[in-house]
């Protein structure tokens, strides 16, 4: 395969594409990853099937022979950060002729064309988003000669649409010991486009995984350490809806919920049109499903949520909250905003203020509009909120929601919280409660990945710390 062509391999996201080949002796590798957690699930399982190839991590990029960039196209500064990365592997492109980058992700798309070879020429090979096919196709065909790489080339096809691997993950091997909590995709792509949203166009229609698969991928993590799990869909509320099974994700908590050794499972992110009663129940009743639940809002006014294309009304969504909290009512509801939509006026922000003002939101990621390719916020929408403008609304949204957490930590000081100890932060351990606030605290016994009370001392906006509750100590 050229420097300069496109490869692209048809086969089912999720799936297992390791096989057993030859060990290639000292070859190491390196995926740097930017954007969401699907981006970090999808890393994970490329390392997985390059070690099964016989490759090691590389701690240091310019060290690897492959280097894979996971990229994210969701903002302009994400797609920046990946230029300057690709430009930055110049001296190393020629100092290792014989090496591959790969270029993976929502900037090659779901269904990548030549073009790309033409902006990126130093790009040996571009991976969809979820499809790590087509590099290891490459780096096979690279291991074969002669006879063995004609056949190996003629019998492509037919064993990537034979071949299943159940959905069992090998960890990477820098990963095992580590990794306490891990992201597993459950439903691909998505079919409701949000007028300024990229990533229909970018990772497809919606596929969901088969429950079995996910159980057996579930079940493989557990065994080797991972006590938490964070299911991963664009919209996750709608698992099951492209397979006629509306009440799937319910009935995949239930399955997970008596897996032995897990401790934790969490699901983002929902969609309010999608979130169901059942849904809220299932989570009030499974001990091992978190009080967390993340619905972005998006904007609160009506106008602005119709010009979106979000599918409900301020109300409808006003409503909703009430419910999940007459369910759960110790539940962390998290949000997604978005400022300067184009449009938006001052008295719609203002909308969008007051309504996180009464509804309290345990944690808001707020965002200003950036107005990506193809999008039809792009294409029929004239992005007239001044960047300025834009800044200023995010920072009042960002210091209303700071002054939201730091009144909901600091009524728990001195009260005790479960956490789940997930690594070391300095000399502390780094943890995380029920409704996932970052809790450190000191001990010197070996919890990492135990379930631990902590009696807090201090509370901030955004972490608390305490020690551990069995503990004497002030």
């Amino acid at each position: 395969m050229s420097r300069a062509s496109v490869a692209r391999v048809t086969t089912s996201p999720g799936r297992d594409t390791s096989v057993n080949t030859k060990p290639q002796p000292d070859r190491r590798y390196h995926i740097w990853t930017i954007g969401c957690q699907m981006n970090t699930a999808d890393s994970q399982r490329l390392g997985s099937s390059l070690e099964s190839l016989g490759y090691t991590w590389a701690d240091e990029p310019l060290a690897a022979d492959v280097i894979v960039l996971n990229t994210c196209v969701v903002r302009q500064q994400a797609e920046d950060k990946v230029l300057g990365r690709l430009g930055a592997l110049g001296s190393w492109r020629k100092e290792r002729p014989q090496a591959v980058l790969a270029l993976m992700g929502c900037l090659v798309g779901h269904r990548p064309d030549r073009r790309l070879a033409e902006r990126f020429p130093g790009v040996d090979v571009f991976l969809p988003p979820s499809e790590p096919g087509p590099l290891l196709d490459l780096l096979r065909a690279r291991s074969l000669d002669g006879e063995a790489r004609a056949l190996a080339d003629a019998e492509r096809s037919r064993r990537w649409l034979a071949q299943d691997s159940g959905g069992e993950l090998t960890l990477p091997s820098h990963e095992r010991g580590r990794v306490i909590g891990a992201f597993v995709p459950i439903v691909y792509g998505c079919n409701w486009v949000c007028t300024f949203c990229i990533i229909p166009s970018r990772r497809g229609a919606e596929r969901s995984r088969p429950q079995a698969e996910i159980v057996r991928h579930v079940q493989s993590l557990v065994q080797q350490g991972v006590r938490e799990v964070t299911l991963l869909g664009q919209i996750v509320d709608r698992y099951g809806h492209d397979r006629q099974e509306p009440d799937a994700l319910a009935r995949l908590l239930r399955r997970l919920d008596g897996i032995e050794g897990l401790e934790r499972i969490r699901f983002l992110t929902s969609h309010p049109s999608f979130l169901t009663e059942d849904l809220i129940q299932t989570v009030a009743e499974l001990p091992k499903v978190m009080e967390q639940i993340e619905v972005p809002v998006q904007a609160g006014d009506d106008e602005v949520l119709a010009r979106m294309k979000r599918g409900y009304r301020v109300d409808d969504y006003r409503r909703l909250v009430e419910r999940i909290r007459s369910r759960l009512p110790h539940a962390a509801i998290h949000t997604d905003v978005i400022v300067g939509f184009p449009g938006e006026t001052d008295r719609q922000f203002r909308a969008t203020y007051d309504l996180m003002a009464e509804l309290r939101f345990a944690k808001a990621h707020i965002a200003r509009f950036s107005s990506r390719p193809g999008t039809v916020a792009a294409l029929r929408m004239l992005d007239d909120v001044p960047e300025e403008e834009k800044e200023r609304r995010r920072a009042a949204l960002d210091q209303l929601q700071q002054d939201v957490c730091a009144a909901a930590n600091a009524a728990l000081a001195g009260q005790t919280v479960e956490v789940l100890v997930e690594g070391r932060h300095r000399d502390r351990w780094r943890s995380r409660t029920r409704t996932n606030k970052l809790v450190f605290f000191d001990d010197p016994r070996p919890l990492l990945g135990r379930v631990v009370d902590v009696r807090v001392s201090w509370a901030g906006p955004w972490s608390l710390i305490g020690r551990a509750a069995d503990v004497d100590g002030p």
